[in-house]
């Protein structure tokens, strides 16, 4: 199966959004105005958008410390997304929470935070939740290679394996845990996926770059976990052009080279699905993003802070 025409040009633009919206965020970034760390997932997209179009609004997503991406694909609200990066009252966490811990629970987009694999069992209860309810909702939780070296999602995906829970574990191995590479973290002759079927659940490794390969492989993995054969396991491969953490590029100091990058720069998802699109039949849409964008930045830029009164706000013990 292929995506139809409508269909790809519908997720092209999502994925054209999320590129300029973190653009938007590159530029924006030095004016010091956003106090708070930013990673950004400029060249890997298409995981984002291909899975979150298959999943239906009322499925649960979570993510980590890399989430804007997600929380656009799911259906997260711009003008809060921008305004939480700004500090503002008016931010999807009021302010309180900034890049790494964005929410949306009337999109589905249940959460994320910065601790590398730690919303892995939060989702895995969260699924087991939706399961004891028998309310037929899905659950998929996006996090990086470098959660696999931590052992909670070892346990989460053993649970989830015992408990044949309609999870979907969505791992974006973009090759670097900060600036260590899989070859100094894991060995050469054993891939990410495998080992989450060494714990009994179904795997899928999949080009992460592909808008079409990454849509018709969670079509499939969501019919077994209808079926109730989940837990589904898929790994894409992809790369993030930007450094770790912050708006820049960072080739220089040595963790990768320069040629590496240009390389996978050549399988971005946007310029691969472009040259299937007409030239200039996207050009009224991205305006109509451009101007959505503008008028995101100037409600956050123009949104209060939060008052200092409601500093204990929230907080429990």
């Amino acid at each position: 199966m292929t995506l139809d025409d409508d269909l790809r040009r519908r997720l092209l633009l999502d994925i054209i959004r999320i590129r300029m919206v973190e653009e938007r965020i590159v530029d924006l970034y030095p004016e010091q105005e956003m106090r708070c760390p930013v990673h950004l997932s400029i060249g890997q997209e298409a995981a984002a958008v291909g899975v979150c179009s298959v999943l239906d609004r009322t499925d649960w997503v979570f993510s980590g410390h890399r989430n804007h991406a997600h929380y656009l694909a799911k259906g997260g609200d711009l003008k809060r997304m921008l305004a939480e990066l700004y500090g503002k009252a008016t931010g999807c966490c009021g302010g309180r929470g900034g890049s790494m811990h964005l929410t949306d629970l009337s999109a589905g987009f249940i959460g994320a935070t910065p601790i590398v694999g730690s919303t892995v069992p939060i989702a895995v209860g969260a699924a087991l939740t939706a399961q004891m309810r028998g309310d037929r909702r899905r659950v998929a939780v996006f996090f990086g290679d470098g959660a696999m070296e931590t052992g909670v999602v070892h346990e989460s995906l053993n649970f989830a394996s015992l408990k044949h829970l309609p999870i979907l574990f969505s791992c974006e191995n973009n090759l670097y845990s900060v600036y260590s590479p899989l070859s100094v973290r894991q060995p050469e002759h054993r891939a990410i996926s495998q080992l989450a079927a060494g714990h009994g659940v179904t795997v899928f490794a999949v080009d992460g770059n592909d808008l079409d390969q990454v849509t018709e492989v969670t079509r499939s993995a969501l019919k077994l976990i209808d079926s109730g054969k989940g837990p589904v396991f898929l790994e894409f491969s992809t790369y993030r052009w930007r450094e770790h953490c912050g708006p820049d590029y960072d080739n220089d100091i040595g963790y990768r080279s320069e040629a590496a990058f240009l390389e996978w720069k050549k399988r971005d998802p946007v310029a691969r699905i472009m040259e299937l699109v007409e030239p200039g039949s996207l050009d009224e849409a991205i305006a109509e993003i451009e101007a959505e964008i503008d008028t995101a930045v100037g409600f956050a830029k123009d949104s209060p802070f939060p008052d200092p009164n409601s500093a204990a706000d929230h907080v429990y013990a």
